[in-house]
C-alpha cells in the first residue's frame, strides 16, 4: 500500500530540488559567460573599434571574467550557508539557544533576527573585503581606505539597528496580535515604511555616507534646468556627490519621492562626460519618469509584497513549513514562544531559491524600460551625445562589450552595448 509522504518531506524535496537546479543553471550560465568573454578578448567588435582600444576591451574582459569567477565562489559559499541555516539545523539551533537564554517573547524574537543578521554579515565579510580591496583595487576602481570602509560598516550597522529593529518589532507584534489577517496590516505597514524611506533618504540618510554639493557649473546647470523644464519635470535640487572617494565608477540618478526628488551626479561622471553627454544621460533618466517606469516598478513591488505577505500568513501557521526546512516549531512548553521570527527568516531564506526561475522575465522587463528611456532621450537631446556617453561609461566602468547572449537574458537589467547602440541607430 502506497503511503503519501508528509507535507514536510515534500517541501524538503522541493526545496532541495529547486536549490540544486538553480545551482546548476547558475554555474552553467557563469561558465558560458567566462568562455564567451574569453573567446572574444583579443578583438574589439567592429562596431566599437573606432572608440574602444584593444587594451580597454581586454581590461573589460579580464574584469568581467574575474568578477564572474568570484561570483562562483560566492554562489558556492551562499548555497552552503543556506543549507546550514535550513536543512542542517543552524537556524533551529540558534532559536533553541536563544529560547533557553531569553525564554519566549519579543526580546527573543528580535534577538533571533539580529543574531541571524550578525552571523550572516560576518560570513559575508571576507568576501566583501576581497571584492573591494583586491578585485576592485586590481582594476583601478577602489578608492576606499580601510578606515573609510570600517566607518561605512559601522554607520550601516547602526542604521540597520535604528531603522530595522523598530519595523521588525512592529511586524512581529502584528503577527502575534492582529488576528487572522495580520499579513494585510503588516503589508500596509511595510509599504508605508518604504515610502517613508524614499522621503527621508535624500535628506537624512544619504548625507551620512557622502557629501552632496549643489551643482556649481552654471552652464551645465542652465542646460540641465532647461531640459527638465522641456520634459515637465521638477526637482528639489541638482547635486554633485563625492562618489570618487569610494570608487572610480560613474553614475547619475534621481532619488527621493514627491517633493523631495533631487538629481544627483557622481563627481566622476562630470569629469568623464562633456556637458551635452551629461544632458543626454539625464534625459535617459527622465525617460524612466516619462514612461512611468518608476511607478510601474513600485506598483509591481506593492503587488508582489502583498502576495508574499499573504503567502507568509498562510505558511506561518503550517507546522510542515518549519519541519520541511529543518526547524522544530516552538511548542507550548517553550513558555508559549511564538514562531513569528522563525517564519520570517525561513520565508526570506526559501523564497529566493524558487523565485530565481522568474529572474529572466523581470530582467527582460527592465531591459525594455531601458530601450524606452533611450528612445525618449534621443527625442529630447542628441542621439550622438547619448551614444558617446554610453561608450565612455562602458569603457570607464570596464563593462564587457561581448557578454554571452544567454547570460544577458538571465541577469542583465540593462541591454548590452551592442544591442543598445544598434537600437539607438535604428
Amino acid at each position: 500500500m502506497f503511503v503519501s509522504p508528509a507535507p514536510s518531506l515534500w517541501l524538503t524535496l522541493a526545496f532541495s530540488a529547486a536549490l540544486c537546479v538553480s545551482l546548476l543553471v547558475r554555474f552553467w550560465l557563469a561558465t558560458r559567460q567566462i568562455r564567451h568573454v574569453a573567446l572574444n578578448r583579443q578583438t574589439v567588435p567592429p562596431a566599437f573599434s573606432a572608440e574602444i582600444s584593444l587594451s580597454a576591451h581586454q581590461k573589460a574582459a579580464d574584469y568581467t571574467i574575474t568578477k564572474t569567477r568570484f561570483g562562483l565562489l560566492e554562489l558556492a559559499l551562499g548555497s552552503a550557508v543556506l543549507l546550514a541555516w535550513t536543512l542542517l539545523g543552524g537556524l533551529n539551533a540558534l532559536n533553541q539557544g536563544l529560547l533557553e537564554w531569553l525564554g519566549g517573547g519579543m526580546a527573543q524574537q528580535l534577538a533571533l533576527l539580529a543574531g541571524f543578521a550578525l552571523i550572516s554579515g560576518l560570513i559575508d565579510l571576507p568576501l566583501t573585503l576581497y571584492q573591494t580591496f583586491v578585485i576592485e583595487h586590481r582594476f583601478g576602481f577602489n578608492k576606499m581606505t580601510l578606515r573609510l570602509w570600517l566607518a561605512d560598516l559601522l554607520k550601516s550597522t547602526l542604521m540597520g539597528l535604528v531603522i530595522g529593529l523598530p519595523i521588525a518589532a512592529l511586524i512581529l507584534w502584528l503577527m502575534g496580535s492582529a488576528g487572522r489577517y495580520w499579513w494585510l496590516w503588516a503589508w500596509g505597514s511595510w509599504m508605508g515604511f518604504n515610502l517613508l524611506l524614499l522621503l527621508i533618504y535624500p535628506t537624512f540618510i544619504a548625507p551620512l555616507f557622502n557629501k552632496f554639493q549643489p551643482l556649481d557649473d552654471e552652464s551645465l546647470k542652465t542646460r540641465v534646468t532647461a531640459l527638465m523644464q522641456r520634459c515637465g519635470f521638477a526637482a528639489k535640487g541638482l547635486f554633485v556627490m563625492d562618489g570618487s572617494k569610494r570608487s572610480a565608477h560613474a553614475n547619475a540618478y534621481f532619488t527621493g519621492f514627491g517633493a523631495s526628488k533631487r538629481v544627483v551626479f557622481y563627481d566622476t561622471l562630470l569629469r568623464q562626460l562633456e556637458p551635452g553627454e551629461v544632458e543626454a544621460v539625464l534625459a535617459h533618466e527622465l525617460g524612466h519618469f516619462r514612461h512611468r517606469h518608476v511607478l510601474k516598478r513600485m506598483a509591481s513591488l506593492f503587488a508582489l509584497s502583498l502576495v508574499g505577505f499573504a503567502l507568509l500568513g498562510w505558511l506561518s501557521g503550517q507546522s510542515w513549513f518549519y519541519a520541511g526546512l529543518g526547524v522544530t516549531p516552538n511548542l507550548g512548553n517553550n513558555l508559549g514562544a511564538p514562531n513569528d521570527a522563525l517564519a520570517l527568516l525561513l520565508f526570506v531564506l526559501a523564497v529566493p531559491v524558487f523565485s530565481f526561475f522568474v529572474a529572466p522575465v523581470l530582467a527582460q522587463f527592465s531591459r525594455n524600460h531601458e530601450f524606452e528611456a533611450d528612445a525618449y532621450a534621443i527625442a529630447q537631446t542628441s542621439g550622438h551625445s547619448l551614444a558617446q556617453a554610453l561608450l565612455k561609461l562602458y569603457k570607464d566602468n570596464a563593462s564587457t562589450l561581448t557578454p554571452d547572449p544567454l547570460y544577458v537574458k538571465f541577469y542583465y537589467s540593462h541591454p548590452p552595448a551592442s544591442e543598445r547602440l544598434a537600437r539607438m541607430a535604428a
